[in-house]
């Protein structure tokens, strides 16, 4: 199973664009700090990653969020576009109520 579940900060935002297919298409890079234990030992865990969300609602409510607001993002993981590195495809998105408030 391909199923990531993140909690993360929207660090940059590029423009909308279109696939190929003629879908919008959303890219952004993700920021996640956090502590967890590993092996009974505390571990700070800091990563960033790329995102892309497809479609003209994961888009529109991407593209709702501000850069430096926090959500919970759902999806699956795959190649980038380039084949280097993993991209997370965003298909679902869960905001806090005290981000969607603002």
């Amino acid at each position: 199973m391909n199923r990531l579940a993140l909690t993360a900060q929207i660090v940059e935002r590029g423009a909308v664009r279109y696939t190929p297919a003629g879908l919008p298409a959303l890219d952004v890079r993700l920021a996640h700090d956090s502590q967890v234990v590993q092996d009974g030992a505390p571990r700070r865990v800091f990563l960033e990653i790329h995102a892309l969300a497809i479609g003209d609602e994961m888009v529109r409510r991407l593209g709702s969020l501000a850069v430096g607001a926090t959500a919970d993002f759902s999806g699956f993981l795959a190649r980038q576009r380039n084949g280097r590195g993993v991209m997370l495809h965003i298909n679902g998105i869960d905001t806090p109520a005290r981000e969607s408030a603002a």
